[in-house]
């Protein structure tokens, strides 16, 4: 009976264990059958194609996609309203979320104007393939302005200085103008900076007065060198013209300059004045 009772137990022991082990199992594949969990998403307007800076964005440019919403942006637009017919001020790659920020006001209307930032100037200059660096001056990249023009009328005063430093280009390409001498349209080649209004009034005179020169700059280099500016003189290895000399003074003291006494006064000696008549006399008294 004992080895009996013995094998019950054991038998009773091992059921309970498949028991347990079938339920835990049970569990498990209950939790999993339902699969992942789905993320909540919100909606959010992207660009369904490149917008290039000036566009009036229509239904077209955009898109509506789900984005998570644990990593949504903060000033993310969901409603396509909210973005239609609004000017964008930037260029905005493909997929890229669209902002507030990347597009102008509602009613500003598009194209130059409202890519504008407040308190600046967009001002145009014609220039050719060597003033616009052979066609490397693009809208985004940073120029500086060098001006060459004479103070004077001499040619020897002529001077040539940068005047602008770490300038904007905003647009750059050709347009047609009217040839005064054929009287047939010409492509001329414009390039449109953005400059604030004291730097406007510089390059007007600047264009207007003598010629000017643009030098593209590295994105990364952001300083603003100042420079004397250059002379024809020195530019051909002459001296500047030299001022009035003036005499070297010497350290030795000088010497005393003889002084001659000044000659006596002698005193007026007494006189008496004689009046005989309609004349007169004076009689010095020895």
């Amino acid at each position: 009976m004992n080895r009996n009772a013995r094998l019950v137990s054991v038998l009773v022991i091992a059921l309970v264990a498949a028991t347990v082990a079938s339920f835990a199992v049970y569990r498990a594949l209950s939790a999993n059958a339902g699969g992942p969990k789905t993320p909540q998403t919100v909606d959010t307007i992207v660009a369904a194609q490149p917008i290039a800076a000036g566009t009036l964005v229509t239904r077209a440019h955009i898109k509506v996609v789900q984005w998570p919403a644990n990593a949504r942006l903060a000033e993310s637009i969901s409603n396509p309203a909210d973005v239609v017919d609004r000017g964008a001020i930037v260029a905005i790659a493909l997929n890229e979320p669209i902002t507030p920020s990347k597009l102008a006001a509602a009613g500003a209307g598009a194209g130059l104007p409202p890519t504008i930032p407040p308190g600046m100037r967009a001002i145009s200059v014609r220039v050719n393939e060597v003033v616009g660096v052979a066609g490397y001056v693009l809208p985004g990249n940073r120029v500086d302005v060098v001006a060459t023009a004479s103070p004077t009328e001499s040619r020897s005063d002529t001077t040539s200085k940068v005047v602008l430093t770490n300038v904007q280009v905003l647009t750059a390409g050709t347009r047609m103008e009217q040839d005064n001498d054929q009287n047939k349209p010409v492509q001329v080649t414009v390039v449109t900076l953005l400059v604030t209004p004291e730097q406007a009034e510089r390059l007007a005179l600047a264009s207007t007065e003598g010629k000017i020169q643009l030098a593209l700059r590295n994105p990364l280099d952001t300083g603003a060198p100042v420079t004397p500016g250059i002379r024809t003189a020195g530019l051909l290895g002459g001296k500047p013209a030299e001022g009035p000399k003036q005499v070297a003074r010497s350290t030795r003291p000088r010497q005393a300059q003889p002084q001659t006494a000044p000659a006596p006064v002698s005193e007026p000696r007494p006189s008496v004045e004689i009046i005989r008549g309609d004349k007169r006399s004076v009689e010095v008294i020895k």
